[in-house]
């Protein structure tokens, strides 16, 4: 089940195909070149280097047969006695610990939030935590929206005292916690966002799940179910 929501609350409930059939949220497509949020963007910022590679690579088993058979026992004893459950759900490779922006900060404040987490944007929420919009660090620093570098310093203040309200993007779309993955997927592909809010039936924010959290459902264990 998708939604979205604005300022005014939410403007849209349904199924994917439904979705389809409704206007494209403003800003959409700009956020094909914005840096995603959440785990995407801890993925993206700090990279990799080859000894973190090399500390990531398994050690080569013993070759001696006794030692061997104890790493095997050891690792048998080790393993979780729980069935292998296929991932289906939201619920199951979501962010459940997503940074937000409150409505009531300014540009200052926001960029402040932004910068201390680490991350290129951010759900923007109501007072009760509902989702009303999406603030990206990259639409801020469009070069028509920022004041020329001779500009007196009141008007760069001006800037930063806006309301993120008034810079953010909305309505923006979300998902429900129980919408199946390959779902989601297909919005991300169609809409070009780096991941959609998780919401509850009230709208409020208690998630994120992003394109990053999907690939890593691929690859874990127990696997993304592909195919049912």
């Amino acid at each position: 089940m998708f939604s979205v929501y604005g300022k005014a609350g939410r403007v849209f409930r349904g199924s994917l195909e439904e979705l389809r059939r409704v206007g494209a949220a403003t800003g959409l497509a700009r956020t094909r070149h914005v840096a995603p949020i959440g785990q995407d963007g801890r993925d993206h910022a700090g990279g990799s280097n080859f000894a973190d590679l090399i500390a990531d690579t398994p050690t080569p088993p013993p070759a001696d047969v006794a030692h061997r058979v104890a790493l095997a026992a050891y690792e048998e004893v080790r393993k979780a006695d729980t069935p292998r459950q296929p991932l289906t759900k939201v619920q199951a490779i979501m962010s459940a610990e997503v940074v937000t922006v409150p409505g009531s900060f300014d540009v200052e404040q926001a960029w402040a939030l932004l910068g201390q987490h680490g991350i290129g944007q951010a759900p923007v929420v109501s007072e009760a935590r509902v989702l009303v919009g999406l603030l990206a660090r990259a639409e801020l620093m469009r070069a028509d929206r920022l004041p020329k570098a001779d500009s007196h310093p009141l008007v760069w203040r001006a800037l930063l005292a806006q309301p993120v309200t008034d810079v953010m993007w909305t309505p923006v779309p979300s998902v429900a916690p129980d919408t199946d993955i390959r779902r989601v997927a297909r919005v991300l592909l169609d809409t070009g966002l780096p991941g959609l809010p998780v919401v509850d039936d009230e709208g409020q924010v208690i998630g994120f799940v992003s394109r990053s959290d999907i690939l890593r459902a691929v690859v874990a264990d127990p696997p993304l179910d592909l195919w049912t």
